[in-house]
């Protein structure tokens, strides 16, 4: 099993601990990472584009010409793709992208970007995280005594409101629970600051 070190707000070490193998030391499989990532962004779309097509876009309700005799092509709508200001072919119209993903896959990708983080020693350990009110100082404080530059994801064990909007004015940190971890979060920042109950959660559902 690999050990970490665990550390309170200060940046000081005050304990180890051992990580377990099922859930932070397996070999990462990139290709379930993937799937996981393209899943998360595709179910993140709106999917509320939309173009109008002929029968949508106003006017043409005359025909330009009679249908013989002129020299032209026959045309029936000023509003037919082909003419300037008319509608749309085969363009976008609203719907959905969601799909869901293998739960073996889902599982797998989990397991792989949290052994990631241990394997690329990007992963830090907290006591506990509490501040004192609603203060973005004591966030940052931890964060420099902790030496974590650049993105941050802050994992929880519970919803603790004021670590979460003392964090919120962060620019490149965001915090979140052990029941909504997912793939794209993880990969995503940098550096994994994880409580030390949230590593005993995590462990309980996936070990």
């Amino acid at each position: 099993m690999a050990k970490v070190s665990v550390y309170d707000m200060n940046g000081n070490a005050v304990s180890e601990l051992e990580l377990n193998d099922a859930v932070f030391g397996i070999e990462p499989s990139e290709y379930a990472m993937h799937q996981a990532v393209v899943n998360y962004l595709a179910n993140q779309r709106q999917g509320t584009q939309s173009t109008l097509t002929r029968t949508e876009v106003s006017g043409g309700g005359r025909k330009p010409w009679r249908q013989k005799g002129t020299g032209h092509a026959r045309q029936g709508s000023t509003r037919s793709p082909q003419w300037r200001h008319g509608g749309i072919a085969l363009g976008p119209k609203p719907r959905s992208y969601t799909y869901t993903l293998n739960k073996k896959v889902k599982r797998l990708a989990l397991l792989s970007a949290l052994s990631s983080k241990v394997q690329e020693n990007e992963i830090v350990v907290v006591d506990s995280i509490k501040t004192d009110g609603f203060k973005t100082k004591s966030i940052v404080n931890m964060l420099k005594a902790l030496k974590v530059d650049g993105k941050a994801l802050i994992v929880l064990d519970t919803v603790d409101k004021q670590v979460i909007k003392s964090a919120a004015n962060i620019p490149g940190v965001k915090t979140t629970q052990v029941n909504t971890l997912n793939v794209y979060d993880i990969l995503n920042y940098s550096k994994f600051v994880v409580v030390k109950d949230a590593v005993a959660k995590i462990e309980e559902v996936y070990a």
